[in-house]
């Protein structure tokens, strides 16, 4: 097997790992040198293993580039939409998201364990604060207003916050404002200056900073691979050279007349 993993990937295949399938990547020698992480529970083992990988058990996937590694099972489903999401947009990883019943992005950088609390009733928890600010990303929206919005103090807020979510108030803004800028410019021709007013960012130096800290590249370069080069006109294309094997334009006629 470690044979095979190595031809793949020389051949330029992406390779990818689930929870303890990192150990077989490292065994490979594909993660020399590499950060990578696996399961928080087996840790201890991979670094004695393999103390040549640069582990990050605290997170729930890498990638890093050509190879790509996650912790527990599910992180690897994190893994799979985060995939998804950078080869075919975010729409279609939110459809296999919606049809796999999971949340649509949680962060590769998010925390492997976080200690969930059961929540004393939903009237204690923060999720319609958080589909209040989703409606309002184009808008400055302070903790103080989101602890507002659910009826707790800034402290109380933020505790329960990070437990249903993993993350902080802001963390969890960034990551949303993020989300609404790739979709629009994965699906809209808006500019991106006015990308960055409508995703909350402000200014295009602070989306393309933001931007470029948690997808990678800038938005003009993540923009691009979203829009394929036009087709040649119709004015551009010598129809009185023949190609080989190809019908000529009578046939094409005579096949699609009624």
């Amino acid at each position: 097997m470690a044979r095979a993993l190595r031809t793949a990937y020389d051949r330029g295949a992406r390779v990818m790992s689930i929870c303890t399938g990192a150990f077989v990547l490292a065994a490979a020698g594909l993660l020399d040198g590499r950060p990578a992480t696996t399961h928080w529970a087996y840790a201890s083992r991979f670094r004695r293993l393999h103390p040549g990988v640069r582990l990050d058990p605290d997170v729930l996937f890498v990638d890093d580039g050509r190879v790509l590694t996650s912790a527990g099972v599910a992180a690897g489903i994190d893994l799979c939409l985060h995939v998804v999401r950078t080869d075919h947009g975010s729409a279609v990883a939110n459809r296999a998201a919606r049809r796999c019943v999971v949340p649509p992005w949680r962060d590769g950088g998010q925390a492997q364990y976080i200690e969930r609390p059961v929540p004393r009733g939903a009237e204690n928890g923060t999720a319609a604060t958080r589909e209040w600010a989703q409606q309002r990303l184009h808008e400055p929206v302070a903790l103080r207003e989101m602890a507002a919005h659910a009826r707790m103090s800034v402290r109380t807020f933020t505790r329960h916050f990070r437990s249903e979510t993993g993350l902080s108030p802001a963390q969890w803004l960034l990551q949303q404002r993020t989300e609404h800028a790739r979709v629009l410019l994965e699906t809209t021709d808006l500019s991106v200056d006015r990308i960055a007013r409508d995703s909350g960012f402000g200014t295009t130096a602070a989306l393309r900073q933001h931007f470029h800290a948690r997808v990678g590249v800038s938005p003009t370069a993540y923009r691009r691979t979203f829009r394929p080069p036009p087709a040649p006109s119709s004015a551009s294309v010598d129809l009185g050279v023949a190609v080989p094997g190809a019908p000529d334009v009578s046939e094409l006629s005579a096949a699609t007349t009624p």
